[in-house]
């Protein structure tokens, strides 16, 4: 039971956050990020243990790798833009976080241009002519 372990150290990273932030904001905002990491660290594990499942079943499938390792970079991005932006918006900076945020969907859009390419391609070989 993962998720008690990772909600039971966000509940109390949030009562010392609460707790320190009225003297020290500094280190609230330390405590907060050092946090974060310490929950993304944890799931490490399982997160390459579901790209090595969709790597193999994209080499089952003949599924170019390409598509795949973009499709990974895309969802990196979103996870990355999300973490950072949450962040952000922790210390009180809603602007960046903002920025932040549309940065990664301009990023997300850019890496899904060649597989927007590809399947604009295969409907139009599919459309009769």
């Amino acid at each position: 039971m993962e998720i008690i372990q990772i909600v039971g150290l966000g509940i109390i990273a949030t009562i010392l956050t609460l707790v320190i932030k009225e003297q020290k904001p500094l280190f609230a905002f330390l405590l907060t990020v050092f946090t974060g990491v310490i929950i993304f660290l944890f799931l490490i594990g399982k997160i390459s243990s579901i790209i090595q499942l969709l790597e193999k079943l994209a080499d089952q499938s003949s599924i170019d790798m390409v598509f795949l390792k973009t499709i990974l970079k895309i969802i990196g991005i979103a996870y990355i833009a999300e973490f950072g932006s949450q962040i952000v918006r922790d210390a009180g900076h809603e602007s960046i976080a903002s920025k932040i945020e549309l940065s990664g969907k301009i990023l997300i859009l850019y890496m899904a241009i060649p597989i927007i390419t590809v399947i604009i391609e295969t409907v139009i070989k599919l459309l009769p002519t």
